[in-house]
């Protein structure tokens, strides 16, 4: 059995999230993830990193990646009992934008008030993932005992660009 979600469920848990990991392939297709902080606007996801990093030039080789996002989950009161991290994960198509087409408000979500002075000190870039197909979850919209029957806990959701 999977759990059927909608998409604005999934949406909802990576909206309020910052953390995911990104996976792609190398020109000698080896695959390689890193982890990022990104921004949502209009259901594409923003990473900000230098023009210069590996992660630019596996994109522009291989437009194609993954993206995994962890989503914290806790016993209320008893912080100190580990519990498994739920997750979201789905491919998507990866672009490499110039920060001057930001669209509005993610310079300023990414990097806060210094956005014009990191631009300038550190040689920005975008990456830009656009979601495809459907959502592939774990522990999204269940409980913490629900998360212990894999069963109960993997769920689906149409990506509804």
């Amino acid at each position: 059995m999977t759990l059927q979600l909608t998409p604005d469920q999934v949406w909802e848990v990576i909206d309020n999230n910052i953390f995911g990991v990104i996976g792609m392939v190398t020109r000698k297709n080896e695959a390689r993830t890193v982890g990022v902080n990104y921004v949502v606007r209009d259901r594409r996801l923003y990473i900000g990193t230098s023009k210069n990093a590996w992660k630019v030039r596996h994109v522009q080789q291989n437009p194609c990646v993954s993206l995994t996002i962890p989503v914290h989950k806790s016993v209320p009161l008893m912080p100190w009992i580990k519990i498994p991290p739920a997750a979201i994960t789905f491919h998507g198509q990866g672009r490499i934008m110039a920060i001057e087409d930001a669209p509005p408000g993610v310079l300023q979500a990414l990097y806060s008030d210094s956005a014009e002075e990191t631009h300038k000190k550190f040689d920005l870039c975008l990456i830009e993932v656009t979601p495809q197909n459907e959502f592939i979850t774990y522990g999204i919209g269940v409980s913490l005992l629900e998360m212990r029957d894999p069963a109960q806990a993997r769920g689906r959701a149409p990506v509804g660009l």
